[in-house]
């Protein structure tokens, strides 16, 4: 341990001369913009970008960044990467002598980030540099040139620890003439044991061979990883999209989008990204986040989300759009005067050019030029004045008066205006909130019973994440007419250096424009989408609009969907990704749960979808499921059983519960403290908890057609310990074991 400490105290020293580096520039990029020269002021907003980001960048990383060590045989060849270390992955003819014996010729240690000594040599790797695979590619079956993997635990400047793994235990390796040591009981295991919070872990130090396969694949098309509950899928997500932008960050400038399920899994998430070397670029948009101006803060009851979800929608939102332009009293006569004469357009000629306008293909709002151009030619017909001369020219020039007289008068303009007026995603969902006018809207597609869940959703104050598809859908079928550009605000510098008589709008500097651009981004040069398997049609039409033109990487488990008809969503997923060409992985070692758990969910998983084979755990604590009755009062039970597990566990406890019982869980549970949270069935998706108490399997299973793979989810939340509490709805044997749980 002494030994990386040394390294770890010369890694510190080089760091903090990094940081003055970078403060240096940061000080004399301001002294540029003193110089008052368009040329001067462009260079110090660049400069100071840059150095920013760069400062930043080392400051974050200042806490627990060294993390991995990797002592390596002779190679093949002797090529270096950019990084300074060597890039063979085999070793070297006779690099293990015939006696079984080796000496170490290279070390390298792994951290979050990069850093080169003075004679440019690599103190650390950065974990996402192709030197750094081995660390995370070798295994005692396909060893390569590493003898022993080496995770290092510190905090600050301070080694905590080290566990070693070894990787060629039947040889005997000498490191500077002695022979190599060995700590610890392994670094999986150590890292699988400790206390979990409220916030993820990156999985950076712990990386096994099978999820670095799905990290550093290609990005090219769509990447898919399946994987059963503790695989990793969502930490995979994540550090792909750390290791794609520094892979090729030019690429992926265009920004990477990362979609969850749900606000409480991206609240668990979002500090990783930053703790793996990468920020600013990743946005975690949970999927009722997705549309800037709106927030979902409810949730649908089952049966209402299936109607929302469905594809179905689609058509009913087409027809609401149009619908809406006859509301607000759609006026049903037009009048107006023109070359002397009265002309009139009557509520049938009227409804026939409305008609005729939405016969075209684009967006409502778009269309209404298209009205507008049909109202005109109906009035010139009126007018009779067509045929008032032969001769082409001077009869367009007539039109072209009549048109330009015509959209000057007010009558005309308020009428348009009142007729087709722009519509807003808002309003016309609004308007679909009318029970009686969305049966008219949805006859022959949505049935009585949904289009009256359907509107009485739609007059609660709030959103649910249901909405927000509906939302970003009627954004594309009504489209946002264009606006005048603003002209840009002087910037006060240039007014204090007399510039703005040169420069009356300043060019945007690269740190405007990257902001600017990171505000209105609604596409993205690559998306990642985590728990795929939960996304409706509709929401999955949402999420492919913001990745036309990306590349994709898809991360579910058919076995924990909570969407009752997956063959609807994967056809219209399969729409989203079009014809890219797949790439196919999958994740088969459970990390989460141990053995005793694993062993409980499966039997849940079995009966939701029989045939299926859960993922292998890989520990064992030999501590069982517990399993508790509420006989009186479930309350008293359920509070019980969660102050048991908080003396049992060090970090957290999580209470699962059926959805509509999330506030009155949270009241049975006040005043334990933070470490313990009650969250309903469809927000424990990717969250981990310490210990786990799921109340009443058969509230969870009855509460959708996907009841029973929910409760495969709530089952599989807990690291260590899991407590099942059964209620009035559930069938407990004399063990209290529930009947949906029982061989």
């Amino acid at each position: 341990m002494s030994v990386e400490q040394v390294h770890l105290d010369r890694v510190y020293r080089r760091l903090e001369e990094k940081i003055h580096e970078a403060e240096f520039l940061m000080e004399d990029a301001a002294k540029r913009g003193q110089v008052g020269t368009p040329g001067a002021l462009a260079e110090r907003d660049a400069q100071v970008f840059r150095a920013g980001i760069h400062l930043n960048r080392l400051n974050n990383e200042f806490e627990d960044f060294l993390f991995g060590r990797i002592d390596l045989l002779r190679g093949k060849d002797g090529k270096k990467g950019p990084d300074g270390a060597y890039t063979a992955v085999e070793p070297a003819e006779g690099a293990v002598r015939d006696d079984n014996t080796a000496d170490i010729a290279e070390t390298l240690h792994i951290g979050r980030i990069g850093v080169l000594d003075e004679d440019y040599a690599p103190l650390v790797i950065d974990w996402r540099a192709p030197a750094a695979a081995p660390f995370y590619r070798s295994t005692p079956v396909d060893p390569g040139r590493v003898v022993r993997r080496r995770v290092i635990r510190s905090k600050g400047r301070r080694v905590l620890g080290v566990e070693d793994d070894l990787m060629r235990p039947e040889l005997t390796a000498f490191l500077d003439g002695d022979t190599l040591p060995v700590i610890g009981d392994g670094a999986l295991m150590a890292a699988l044991g400790q206390a979990r919070s409220h916030t993820m872990r990156d999985i950076v130090a712990s990386i096994q061979a099978e999820q670095d396969l799905v990290i550093r694949a290609p990005a090219a098309s769509v990447t898919y990883v399946e994987g059963g509950p503790g695989t990793g899928k969502t930490a995979v997500a994540l550090h792909r999209a750390a290791y794609l932008l520094y892979q090729d960050r030019r690429r992926y400038a265009g920004g990477i989008l990362i979609v969850s399920p749900t606000p409480l899994l991206v609240a668990y998430t979002e500090g990783v990204l930053p703790s793996l070397g990468e920020e600013g670029q990743v946005a975690i948009r949970a999927i009722g986040s997705l549309v800037d101006g709106a927030e979902a803060t409810l949730y649908d009851t089952p049966a209402t989300a299936r109607a929302k979800g469905s594809s179905r929608m689609l058509r009913v939102l087409r027809k609401a759009a149009r619908g809406a332009l006859e509301l607000n009293g759609s006026p049903n006569r037009l009048r107006v005067v023109a070359f002397n004469r009265r002309l009139e357009l009557e509520a049938e000629e009227l409804d026939r050019i409305r008609h005729n306008a939405l016969g075209g293909t684009a967006p409502v709002n778009l269309l209404r030029p298209r009205a507008r151009k049909l109202l005109l030619d109906a009035l010139w017909a009126r007018s009779g004045a067509a045929g008032r001369h032969t001769d082409p020219e001077l009869a367009a020039e007539l039109r072209s008066s009549f048109d330009e007289d015509i959209l000057t008068e007010d009558p005309f303009v308020e009428f348009l205006d009142a007729w087709w007026p722009e519509l807003t995603p808002q309003a016309v969902l609004a308007a679909m909130a009318d029970e009686r006018r969305l049966g008219r809207w949805a006859r022959r597609i949505l049935n009585p019973g949904e289009v009256r869940r359907v509107a009485r959703s739609l007059k609660r104050d709030g959103r649910t994440v249901h909405d927000i598809a509906m939302l970003d859908e009627l954004q594309a079928i009504l489209g946002t007419p264009a606006r005048p550009r603003k002209k840009r605000d002087l910037d006060p510098l240039d007014q204090l250096t007399g510039l703005e008589e040169l420069m009356p709008v300043r060019e945007e500097s690269q740190r405007e424009r990257a902001e600017r651009l990171a505000q209105e981004r609604v596409e993205y040069a690559h998306v990642i989408v985590d728990e795929a398997q939960d996304l409706t049609p509709m929401q999955w039409r949402m999420v492919g609009r913001r990745g036309r033109h990306a590349t994709w990487t898809v991360v579910g488990d058919p076995a924990q969907s909570s969407w009752s008809d997956p063959d609807e969503a994967a056809e219209a997923r399969d729409e989203a990704l079009g014809t890219r060409p797949r790439r196919r992985f999958e994740l088969t070692v459970n990390y989460r749960n141990p053995s005793e758990i694993a062993e409980l969910a499966a039997k849940v998983l079995a009966l939701a979808m029989p045939g299926s084979k859960a993922p292998s755990a890989v520990r064992s604590t030999g501590v069982e499921p517990r399993f508790s009755v509420a006989r009186d009062s479930l309350e008293k039970t359920v509070r019980a059983e969660a102050e048991r597990l908080l003396d049992l566990v060090d970090g957290t406890v999580g209470v699962v519960v059926a959805m509509d019982r999330r506030a009155e869980a949270a009241r049975w549970l006040a005043g334990l403290g933070d470490r313990v949270v009650a969250l309903g069935s469809l927000e424990a998706k990717g969250l981990e908890y310490d210990a786990t108490v799921v109340v009443s399997p058969a509230e969870i299973a009855d509460e959708s057609p996907a009841g029973l793979r929910v409760l495969y989810v709530a089952l599989t939340r807990a690291t260590q310990q899991l407590t099942v509490v059964s209620g009035e709805r559930d069938v407990p044997d004399a063990d209290g074991v529930p009947d949906l749980l029982r061989d």
